[in-house]
């Protein structure tokens, strides 16, 4: 039957928008449904919010014709260190240390803030004729049929399409509306997120320090500046946000430590409730899930909106292949290709993710001992090293020509 579309997507965060540009190269049409207004997505302003964007995830945005925008603002991530620590005591003896020398792919990926990364996505949607972005706008009802999926919309009118895609995150309304249920746990965490000029160089160094409370990221952005995820308990991390700026700093500097000289806090300060979320499907009738709406994940190794975008490399190559082969792709078997192979990689991340934040998030001495015997032996074996790198870097495994940096 005719439909006003091709694919409708819900949410236009990041993986909404680049699901549309990558269909666009095989002459799909998409529209983008936001309920936020247009100025507001593109507003320029530093909040502070930033990516760890894998390898994969770079060679992805530039098969869209995206990366360009955003390179002069994006740091190489060269190297990554590891450590077990303890607050006011510094790392522990033994850490991990990944130099991007021992593979032959480069950086093992980039810091991009989410301005640059949200601007360049909306800039491209706005030149290609083949993508319609309709903002200020939410979904009220949806449905299936045999040859569309239709969705109205708050302002009363009526869409039709081929596929309806949900990229609405963790409380993906697309999902529920279609019946889909959740696995679902909280870690009694708080993720406390801001952006710090620092004294000293960072040289291109991400490190990830785990304490007994959470663990601390510390990511290089452009300049003397890093984006930090300060994983606390609930009840302390709420306290800590309420602090002033003076206060803030005085509380993260044991834990933070002195390798990057004095810190000053460079925008504002964020918290996020740490949980565990994976939607029971990412199928259903002409419907698929892709990000956040299929899976949440622990921030502990930076790998959520990779695994987004990994979706998108995924999905777009499935329907393109099915729309070259001339099958209909909104189909159940042409989606069923996409859900078994994201499905275990989906997974697999939830629980490692959730394995090394219980593991690591404790006091135990015997867990710590091993934790420290662990991270020796990665260090003393370089292929194992190399293979972790290659994973972390988005380029192990059945990889989606897109991440491959091929374009469809």
């Amino acid at each position: 039957m005719k439909t006003d579309f091709d694919i409708l997507i819900v949410g236009g965060g990041l993986t909404g928008p680049a699901l549309a540009l990558a269909l666009a190269q095989a002459g799909l049409r998409s529209a983008v449904i936001d309920a936020l207004p247009e100025p507001v997505l593109a507003d320029a302003g530093f909040d502070g919010r930033s990516y760890a964007l894998a390898l994969g995830s770079q060679r992805l945005l530039k098969a869209l014709g995206t990366w360009e925008a955003m390179a002069d603002q994006s740091q190489p991530i060269l190297d990554i260190e590891v450590s077990d620590g303890q607050v006011g005591q510094g790392p522990g003896p033994f850490g991990l240390a990944f130099d991007h020398a021992e593979t032959e792919d480069g950086p093992m990926g980039y810091m991009v803030e989410d301005r640059h990364v949200r601007r360049a996505l909306l800039s491209a949607m706005a030149s290609e004729p083949r993508v319609t972005m309709l903002n200020g706008v939410t979904v009220t009802a949806q449905d299936t049929s045999p040859g569309a999926a239709s969705i109205t919309l708050s302002d009363g009118s009526t869409l039709t399409g081929r596929l309806l895609v949900g990229a609405d995150g963790r409380r993906s309304g697309t999902a529920r509306r279609a019946g889909i249920g959740r696995v679902e746990w909280g870690y009694g965490q708080t993720a406390l997120v801001c952006a710090l000029s620092h004294a000293k160089p960072h040289n291109g160094v991400a490190r990830q320090i785990f304490l007994p409370q959470g663990p601390l990221a510390i990511l290089p952005l452009t300049g003397n500046r890093c984006s930090i995820v300060w994983s606390e308990e609930d009840r302390l991390a709420a306290e800590i946000q309420a602090m002033s700026p003076a206060d803030y700093l005085t509380a993260l500097a044991p834990r933070f430590g002195d390798v990057l000289g004095d810190l000053d806090l460079a925008g504002d300060r964020f918290t996020y409730p740490l949980n565990l979320t994976l939607a029971r499907r990412m199928t259903d009738d002409r419907l698929a899930l892709v990000g956040d709406a299929a899976h949440g994940v622990h921030p502990i190794a930076g790998q959520g909106l990779n695994a987004g975008f990994r979706d998108v490399g995924a999905l777009a190559q499935v329907l393109v292949e099915a729309l070259r082969r001339g099958e209909d792709i909104g189909a159940p078997d042409v989606l069923d290709r996409y859900a078994l192979w994201r499905r275990a990689d989906t997974v697999s991340l939830a629980l490692a993710t959730d394995a090394f934040n219980r593991l690591f998030s404790n006091d135990n001495p015997l867990l710590r001992a091993s934790r420290g015997i662990g991270m020796g032996l990665v260090n003393a074996l370089p292929a194992l090293r190399r293979g972790l790198i290659r994973e972390a870097a988005g380029t192990a495994g059945d990889v989606p020509l897109l991440l491959k940096g091929v374009p469809l």
